[in-house]
C-alpha cells in the first residue's frame, strides 16, 4: 500500500520547530503515517511504535509518500519519502477494535 500526505504550514504544532527554519515534529510525522494506514482498515487502531526512526528533516508542504509492508499479523512496516530522500521507517502495532 502506499500513500500520500503533506503538513501544512500553518499546522498548530509548528510553531517553535523552529523559528526561521521549520521542521515537523516528528510525532505529527507518525501521526499521519498512522492515520493513512488506520483510513484504509476500518475496524482497528494503533496498539504501539515499536521501531521509529528519522532519517531526514519533513519541511512545511514538502509532500511525503508512504509505502507500507505488512510485517506479520497486526504489524505493518513503513517507509517515508519525500521525493527519493528517506524521512523516516518504522513499524507500527494494531489490534482490533471490538465490535
Amino acid at each position: 500500500m502506499e500513500a500520500h500526505f503533506t503538513v501544512s504550514s500553518d499546522h498548530p504544532a509548528l510553531p517553535g520547530h523552529f523559528p526561521g527554519n521549520p521542521v515537523v515534529p516528528g510525532v505529527v510525522i507518525l501521526d499521519e503515517i498512522a492515520c493513512l494506514w488506520l483510513a484504509g482498515h476500518p475496524g482497528f487502531r494503533l496498539a504501539g511504535i515499536p521501531a521509529a526512526k528519522f532519517l531526514s528533516v519533513l519541511r512545511p508542504d514538502e509532500p511525503c509518500r508512504v509505502q507500507f509492508d505488512d510485517a506479520g499479523e497486526k504489524s505493518v512496516k513503513f517507509d517515508c519519502f519525500s521525493g527519493d530522500r528517506r524521512i523516516a521507517q518504522g513499524r507500527l502495532l494494531f489490534t482490533s477494535v471490538a465490535p
